[in-house]
C-alpha cells in the first residue's frame, strides 16, 4: 500500500543516491527518487525485479510507493541528489521504497560477511535461484544481497514460491537465530536505463564463490529454473499495472517489447548457466 514519507533518516550509499526514510506505516525504506542519477527507468527495473524474484520464491524486501509532498521536501533540505557541486532535490509524488529489514537502531545489515559466516547463512541456495533470475533478466550488476541475524526455521523451497518447513519427526525444529540474505537492488536488470538483454556470462554473478559452494549441477538451480522457464505472463501483466504511469510515460512501446523479449528469452536460461560455469576459473567450486 502506498505510504507518505515522514522522517528523514540518513543518505545511502550507490550511485542512485537512495535515501533510508520512515514512512506513515512505522516502516523505513530505502527510497530511490524518480529524478535519480541513474535514470527514472531504473525503478521500473527495481519493481519488475521485486515481484518477479517474489514470484519465484526468492527473499526479497517488501517494496511499496513513498509519496514525497512538497512540505517534506522542504521540511528536509539533506535530502538531496548531488551532482558535481550541485545539489537537486527529488522531485514531489512517488517513488520507489524498498523495506528496511526491522528498525534501523537495533538491526545492523550487512553487506559483507566473512567466508565463515557466509557458508552458514540460512538461505544460501537462493544465490543459485538468483543467478538464474540474472542471466535470464541481463543484469549489468554483480548480483547484490544484504545480510541480518533473524530468528528462522530450516526451510527447503516450496511449491508456487512458498515455503515449507524441513521437519524431524512430527514436529518442527525451533527456531534460531543465524544470517540470512535478501535480494536487493533490481535497478540495472536489462542492462540498466537501456532496456537490453545482452548474454554475458559473468553478469549477475557474485563477487565470492564460496556463496556457490553445493552447486553440483543443474539440479541445484531448481526449483526457481523451472519457475522461470515457465513463467507466465499473467505474472508480467499484473506486476506492469502496479507501476506509476508516471515512472512509464514515453516508455510504454519501449517496455512491452522488452517484456516480448523477456517471455521469449526463459528457453534459454538453462544454456546461459551453463555458459556462466566456464566463464571463470571456480565459480562452482564443487561442480565438477
Amino acid at each position: 500500500m502506498p505510504v507518505d514519507a515522514r522522517r528523514l533518516i540518513r543518505k545511502m550509499r550507490g550511485g542512485a543516491q537512495a535515501h533510508l526514510i520512515e514512512a506513515a506505516d512505522g516502516y523505513c525504506y530505502v527510497v530511490k527518487f524518480v529524478n535519480n542519477p541513474q535514470h527514472r527507468r531504473v525503478l521500473i527495473n527495481d519493481w519488475i525485479g521485486t515481484a518477479f524474484l517474489r514470484y519465484l520464491g526468492l527473499s526479497v524486501p517488501e517494496t511499496t510507493l513513498v509519496r514525497l509532498t512538497p512540505e517534506f521536501i522542504a521540511a528536509n533540505p539533506d535530502l538531496h541528489i548531488q551532482l558535481g557541486p550541485q545539489r537537486h532535490s527529488p522531485e514531489p509524488g512517488w517513488h520507489f521504497g524498498s523495506r528496511f529489514p526491522g528498525d534501523p537502531i537495533r538491526t545492523v545489515v550487512y553487506d559483507y560477511l566473512p567466508d565463515v559466516l557466509l557458508q552458514g547463512v540460512a538461505n544460501r541456495v537462493e544465490f543459485a535461484g538468483v543467478l538464474a533470475f540474472d542471466q535470464w533478466t541481463g543484469n549489468a550488476d554483480s548480483r547484490q544481497a544484504i545480510f541480518y541475524r533473524a530468528h528462522v526455521k530450516e526451510f527447503v523451497a516450496g511449491v508456487g514460491g512458498g515455503r515449507r518447513e524441513r521437519v524431524g519427526g512430527a514436529t518442527p525444529r525451533e527456531p534460531k537465530q543465524s544470517f540470512v540474505a535478501q535480494m536487493i537492488d533490481h535497478g540495472f536488470l536489462f542492462d540498466g536505463p537501456h532496456w537490453r538483454l545482452g548474454d554475458s556470462p559473468i553478469r549477475g554473478l557474485y563477487h565470492r564463490p564460496i556463496i556457490y559452494q553445493g552447486v553440483r549441477s543443474m539440479a541445484d538451480f531448481e526449483p526457481w529454473l523451472d519457475r522461470i522457464v515457465n513463467f507466465p505472463e499473467d505474472v508480467i501483466d499484473q506486476t506492469l499495472k502496479q507501476i506509476p504511469a508516471s515512472w512509464i510515460a514515453g516508455d510504454e512501446e519501449a517496455l512491452k517489447k522488452l517484456m516480448d523479449q523477456l517471455l521469449r528469452r526463459r528457453k534459454r536460461v538453462p544454456d546461459l548457466i551453463e555458459d556462466c560455469k566456464s566463464a571463470r576459473a571456480g565459480v562452482f567450486p564443487d561442480w565438477k
